[in-house]
């Protein structure tokens, strides 16, 4: 048995454009990968180098409570701090310090937990 081919019951218009082909900027839509490059661009025509370009990236992305700190601190010098901290708000970012944040599981948290159960009773000084 063959199939054959059906013609769309709606003739194809010219005024319609096709999905991602519009050429108004305004009507494209940001995507988070098109924000990400839009601050990679922005870093690049800064002109000065930025913590997150001029450290480790390990850094950003440490395991213990006073590198997480570290890192915190280090974005607060930079010039771009906001709009990385509202794109990686935009992106969810899984972990890591984003524009003086750190975020754990896509969500903003205050100060990185050590490893481990917190303790029964307090310690003695």
């Amino acid at each position: 048995m063959q199939l054959e081919a059906h013609a769309p019951s709606v003739p194809p218009s010219d005024s319609i454009p096709l999905p991602g082909l519009t050429e108004d900027p305004a009507l494209t839509p940001v995507t988070p990968l098109t924000a990400l490059t839009a601050l990679d661009d922005a870093i690049e025509n800064l002109g000065v180098p930025v913590p997150c370009r001029a450290y480790d990236p390990e850094v950003f992305f440490a395991e213990s409570p006073a590198d997480v700190e570290y890192a915190k601190s280090l974005c607060q010098t930079c010039p771009l701090v906001a709009a990385c901290l509202a794109g990686a708000k935009e992106r969810r970012e899984p972990w890591g310090v984003w524009g003086g944040e750190l975020f754990v599981q896509g969500v903003v948290v205050a100060r990185k937990r050590p490893r481990g159960r917190p303790r029964k009773n307090p310690v003695a000084a």
